[in-house]
């Protein structure tokens, strides 16, 4: 094959060279993203919505598919200073948990409203409720009042109270410690006073932003004083559900179970709520709830059906 000339090798090495000097300029040209396209991201990120900031650089990908590289790393970079701005608020929260006072981040709602009952009365009449718990680190706390009283031409034909408290503390994941103090009093289903401790194990089986569910279950203690006169007390088995599902933004879907599980009279309730927000922290409720007794005083029939409405203000 004939050598190429001095001069023809000249001219194909300039070439060379100039076709590598258009290849790297094209490459630097491709090195930065339009001003338009980088402006749009950076307002995105500036308003740090995630979801935002996805969409416009999916955008950009697709609109300028040869800057791939560098909108995966402004991507990576996103997320990175992401976590630590989350990493930042879940420490500072935590230590402004540590350094609450005793009546800090409490919440709650307080409801009033009005029932009918069948079984051992049949009326109508008020209800009051007021419902707060306190999350920390690893304690939570949970305080539960709840009225139902009807007087009738003098005469108190309803009059039923419930309070009661349980702190638990977090084990593991979804593993937690509780306790539980109670005080009943329903002077029409035979006993002035029912006093209910108990203490174990539960297992949050579901938490997420729209659902929660949760069970327990551990020995008691009860001991019940009669509207005749006596008391009985006995050891038993608490096991619990407490389930709430927010359908949509606006309503709520409730549902709490617990059965007291002894020799002589166990005690099962079951109350079902629903609940619609009306706005500005105002909701109204419709409940139902069936309390069971086995084994009842005497004169006293062994079911008890209460429906509530309610409107509830949460804070």
């Amino acid at each position: 094959m004939k050598k190429p000339s001095r001069f023809g090798a000249m001219f194909f090495g300039t070439r060379a060279a100039f076709t590598l000097a258009l290849l790297s300029t094209a490459n630097a040209a491709h090195a930065e993203l339009p001003a338009p396209v980088k402006a749009m991201i950076d307002a995105a990120i500036a308003a740090g919505d995630a979801d935002k900031v996805g969409t416009v650089l999916e955008l950009a990908r697709v609109t300028n598919p040869q800057e791939a590289e560098q909108i995966d790393a402004i991507a990576a970079d996103f997320r990175a200073s992401q976590a630590e701005l989350a990493k930042a608020e879940a420490e500072r929260e935590k230590q402004e948990i540590r350094n609450a006072g005793l009546f800090d981040n409490w919440s709650g709602e307080g409801q009033i409203g009005a029932f009918r009952s069948t079984g051992n009365s049949s009326n109508v009449g008020l209800t009051a409720g007021l419902k707060l718990q306190r999350k920390g680190i690893d304690w939570r706390h949970k305080l539960t009042a709840l009225a139902d009283y009807q007087r009738t031409n003098g005469v108190t034909t309803r009059e039923q109270f419930l309070l009661a408290y349980e702190p638990n503390y977090q084990l593991s994941d979804g593993l937690f410690a509780y306790a539980l103090g109670q005080y009943e009093r329903d002077r029409f289903q035979g006993f002035s006073s029912r006093v209910s401790a108990s203490g174990g194990l539960g297992y949050r089986v579901i938490e997420t932003e729209d659902m929660e569910l949760s069970v327990k279950a551990g020995p008691a203690y009860r001991k019940t004083s009669f509207v005749g006169g006596g008391s009985t007390s006995s050891i038993a088995a608490l096991a619990s559900l407490d389930y709430q599902w927010d359908v949509t933004d606006t309503v709520k879907l409730t549902q709490d179970a617990s059965a007291f599980i002894q020799s002589g009279n166990s005690t099962y309730l079951s109350a079902t709520g629903i609940e619609a927000s009306l706005g500005g922290g105002l909701s109204a409720r419709v409940a139902y709830a069936v309390e069971h007794d086995t084994d009842p005083p005497a004169g006293a029939i062994k079911t008890d059906t209460l429906t509530r409405f309610t409107l509830i203000y949460g804070f």
